[in-house]
């Protein structure tokens, strides 16, 4: 069994999200998949997402396409969640490009950056609401 792990904030829900998702279960038998914790976006972007852990975790893990869903705590701990979950593919968006080649020696893993779907962002999607 082929099995794909991914991580995202996925906050604000929209088809960029749904795509991403569902372009990596087609790489994978099963697809898990790491929601940041509210403290973990903190500390990357300097605010709370919109929408807590509970919510997200509770959005990505009702699609078709997740058959898991677990806490990511930590952007240093990817190679551990890997190696917990006996992934043997890492999907990221290509916005990523390169960042995690580093894991497929370190994990004996394949690592695939899909393309972003075209103009569509959260960041986007917020500032649109807010104008």
């Amino acid at each position: 069994m082929k099995i794909g792990i991914t991580f995202g904030t996925f906050d604000v829900f929209h088809y960029g999200h749904l795509r991403i998702l569902e372009r990596s279960k087609e790489l994978c038998d099963k697809l898990i998949v790491g929601v940041s914790s509210d403290e973990l976006n903190f500390s990357k972007k300097g605010k709370f997402p919109i929408y807590n852990y509970e919510e997200r975790s509770k959005i990505i893990g009702s699609l078709k396409v997740v058959d898991e869903v677990f806490k990511e705590e930590n952007l240093e701990l990817k190679a551990e969640y890997i190696k917990q979950f006996n992934a043997s593919v890492l999907i990221m968006g290509d916005d990523w490009e390169g960042k995690f080649d580093w894991v497929k020696e370190h994990c004996n893993v394949d690592v695939i950056y899909l393309p972003r779907t075209p103009s569509i962002s959260t960041t986007a999607i917020i500032e649109k609401i807010r104008n």
